[in-house]
């Protein structure tokens, strides 16, 4: 296989900047590296509407695999940014050498991102949407309230959280996933930050959200830390995926 591309997808309310640590890193050790900005996010998001749908990052992916032609990619998703990069990959997989899920994972057919959590979580985040979103964005968490648990956050990297992130178009969470299968052929990758690989082996047969997580071609890397490891650990995640690209 050709020497592998990286193509980083975020999740919620961030752009491709939140990316750059890790992909200097791996730049540095000569990977050509791709961070993208889905539509209405980063420094895309004047172009967020209330129409913008799972559909519309998925096709932000696929675009980028095609205009620029790449092949042999490692095709990295945090959090939401996994269901955008199993759909691109459900796409077009002949152009995808392996998914990696950062404390994330591909949700059944049928499932919504804004379902993940269950149905009360999901009304109160509608209620966000309504009072606080125009009714149709998701607006970013307090961010200092997450990082202050968390030794490797420090106060610049919450201010860069809180600088960077808007508000996520609800649309995006509230459409559900709809694949052919063909991303099944892929091997996989799940890096665990927020839980162990045991307390997913305990989760995964009583919870449809993570029946994905334990079926298939997968190997798992640990790397404790909380939900954003870009932000906590970046040197940690740029060995982590240099190592799965080998």
């Amino acid at each position: 296989m050709n020497t592998p591309t990286y193509v980083l997808v975020p999740g919620f309310w961030l752009g491709a900047w939140v990316w750059r640590p890790v992909a200097d890193l791996l730049r540095e050790r000569g990977h050509v590296v791709h961070t993208v900005d889905l539509t209405g996010m980063g420094e895309r998001a004047d172009l967020a509407s209330p129409e913008t749908d799972l559909t519309t990052h998925i096709d932000d992916v696929v675009r980028l695999l095609e205009e620029r032609d790449l092949h042999d990619v490692v095709l990295v998703g945090h959090s939401y940014g996994a269901l955008v990069t199993t759909g691109a990959a459900d796409r077009v997989p002949e152009r995808v050498a392996r998914l990696v899920y950062i404390d994330a994972g591909p949700l059944p057919d049928g499932m919504a991102q804004a379902d993940f959590e269950g149905p009360d979580a999901r009304v109160a985040n509608e209620e966000l949407v309504m009072a606080h979103g125009q009714g149709w964005q998701l607006p970013p968490p307090p961010w200092a309230v997450l990082g202050a648990a968390v030794p490797e956050v420090d106060e610049a990297a919450v201010a860069a959280l809180v600088e960077g992130s808007r508000p996520q178009p609800w649309l995006t969470a509230a459409q559900p996933v709809a694949l052919t299968g063909a991303w099944e052929r892929l091997p996989r990758t799940g890096v665990l930050c927020s839980f162990s690989l045991e307390q997913l082996q305990q989760m995964a047969p009583h919870a449809p959200a993570f029946a994905h997580l334990v079926d298939g071609d997968w190997t798992y890397v640990e790397l404790p830390t909380w939900h954003w490891p870009m932000v906590s650990r970046p040197a940690e995640l740029a060995d982590v995926l240099a190592a799965v690209g080998r």
